[in-house]
């Protein structure tokens, strides 16, 4: 019997960042869920709990647990949780990313030392905390994932703040998957182009970039969150056993024409 490389049958982990429907979290607990994995979804505040729970069976009935990465005590008792329920874990998605309004939308040399500083502690240590964390529990490999964007690496109108904080993740990135490679675990960036999340429309003009990525795009479109959730499968599943330290873009080829 040839067993399917692409399935997640029996893998187990954490999709961290769940706001709502729209959220990139949702579309990879869903695609997980869908490829035969069993997650915990996390997510921040309390008051993201009506938009979330109508979603609890589209995703396989996860557990859902209360994590804002800015509490360690928080993100101690969600690794807890994982060794509890499953004494190891294959798996975990960072869709995590914040920045206070005014620093995001003013000019990079005008952010406050605060802001930067705020907005570099959500959205990139706290994925090396994460990882910290899963290390002990991946004793026969796994992967982690992060969400990036194009702005890291090129300048994109009104991105701001979050180019040098994305691309300061995107680094990261490499530089874990260059330190866990040896114990199996493979570390990945995930680049999707514009999506209508709730974190993107804090975005100065974001329906002009949105309206860009589906007129200019190779494919003339948007990604969707289920389109993100689809590649982590790939990635995390055995079909993707030999890639690692890598900028994944799954934005309709966006990329291609900045």
């Amino acid at each position: 019997m040839v067993l399917n490389p692409f399935s997640m049958q029996g893998k187990v982990g954490i999709v961290a960042g769940l706001a709502n429907q729209d959220s990139i979290a949702f579309g990879c607990a869903q695609a997980l869920h869908h490829a035969g994995a069993e997650c915990l979804v996390t997510y921040a505040s309390p008051k993201a709990e009506k938009f979330i729970t109508p979603l609890i069976s589209t995703m396989g009935e996860p557990e859902l647990l209360l994590c804002d990465v800015q509490h360690d005590d928080q993100l101690d008792a969600l690794f807890a949780r994982a060794k509890e329920r499953w004494g190891r874990i294959d798996f975990v998605v960072h869709s995590i990313a914040y920045a206070p309004f005014d620093d995001l939308h003013g000019r990079v040399v005008d952010c406050s030392k605060e802001g930067f500083a705020l907005a570099m502690d959500i959205s990139c240590h706290s994925f090396i905390r994460m990882a910290k964390h899963a290390e002990p529990l991946m004793k026969e490999g796994g992967a982690l994932f992060n969400m990036t964007y194009y702005g890291a690496e090129k300048v994109v109108d009104n991105y701001n703040l979050m180019g040098p904080v994305k691309a300061a993740l995107e680094s990261a990135t490499r530089y874990m998957a260059a330190e866990l490679g040896p114990q199996g675990i493979r570390v990945h960036a995930v680049s999707p182009g514009a999506i209508r999340t709730r974190a993107a429309s804090g975005l100065k003009a974001f329906n002009e970039l949105a309206h860009d990525g589906e007129t200019r795009s190779p494919l003339r479109r948007l990604a969707s969150v289920q389109d993100v959730g689809n590649a982590v499968v790939y990635l995390a599943s055995d079909a993707g056993a030999s890639l690692t330290g890598l900028t994944h873009y799954v934005d309709a080829g966006h990329h291609l024409r900045f």
